[in-house]
């Protein structure tokens, strides 16, 4: 009764996230149309979900859940939340790397997703706008590995919907203040993303903290080496390395879908 509880409640979430997500996408073709600006916006998010596939939900929760609930069974609770910290020591501080290589290096990573995009400059800065929200997704996909752990599905499947509401009240709210103000109303759309990372993270760490395992993340040279220096820490690293090969197949192929519809005719990449 509790696999079907838990299944029914992971589904009818799931369905939301759907139904929410093709609201957004309807919303999103009529008010902005196909143009270089959706092509720019469309390339610019797809380049923080790219590398989101090996830092949050990809990669990273194939191999961080397993390992997480077999440190549980062997060393308790307390072992896992000690666990957890290093994990999240490591990964928050690598993020924050990333993201600011990303935000400097975004001219690069857009040439190498759609070298011939009509609205090159436009992706450009939707890129810098967007790139941190791979920081919150990953943190994200950190949170809803420990709560499934602990078998609480119902908040990690109830995130994404937070993203589309937020798109959507972008859309209906966002556009028509950046129109007024003389912004390209599709801007409005990088802050709709930024936010949803936020809503999503934020929905996470309330059910976090009642379990007593929100992450305490180390902000020294110390702990850094503390964390990495844990056999169990360099276990999950391990396994990411056959996970990413597994996951860099589909994004790969998107980055030549991408990459070929730059070169065709503006509207392509939408």
């Amino acid at each position: 009764m509790s696999l079907l509880k838990s299944a029914s409640t992971v589904s009818l979430l799931t369905l939301a996230s759907r139904i929410t997500g093709l609201v957004r996408d309807v919303l999103f073709a009529s008010v902005f149309g196909v143009s270089a600006l959706t092509d720019a916006f469309n390339v610019a998010f797809r380049i923080p979900n790219l590398f989101r596939r090996v830092f949050g939900e990809g990669a990273f929760s194939q191999a961080f859940v397993p390992v997480l609930a077999a440190t549980r069974t062997e060393r308790g609770d307390a072992g896992a939340k000690e666990l957890v910290d290093h994990v999240a020591t490591l990964l928050t501080w690598m993020l924050v790397l990333v993201c600011v290589a990303g935000v400097i290096g975004a001219p690069w990573l857009v040439w190498a997703m759609a070298s011939g995009l009509a609205g090159f400059d436009a992706a450009v800065v939707m890129t810098r706008w967007m790139f941190p929200y791979i920081g919150f997704m990953s943190l994200v996909a950190l949170a809803g590995g420990i709560l499934n752990t602990w078998r609480r599905f119902a908040v990690p499947a109830a995130s994404p919907v937070l993203l589309n509401i937020a798109l959507i009240l972008s859309i209906l709210l966002g556009a028509p203040l950046f129109r007024r103000w003389g912004i390209e109303p599709i801007y409005a759309q990088c802050v709709g993303v930024m936010v949803g990372g936020v809503l999503q993270l934020g929905l996470q760490l309330p059910a976090l903290r009642k379990l007593g395992l929100l992450p305490r993340i180390g902000a020294s040279f110390k702990a850094l080496r503390t964390a990495w220096a844990d056999p169990d820490t360099r276990k999950i690293a391990r396994l990411m390395l056959p996970a990413l090969l597994g996951v860099s197949v589909a994004q790969i192929s998107l980055l030549i879908n991408t990459q070929i519809a730059s070169h065709l005719a503006t509207g392509s990449v939408t």
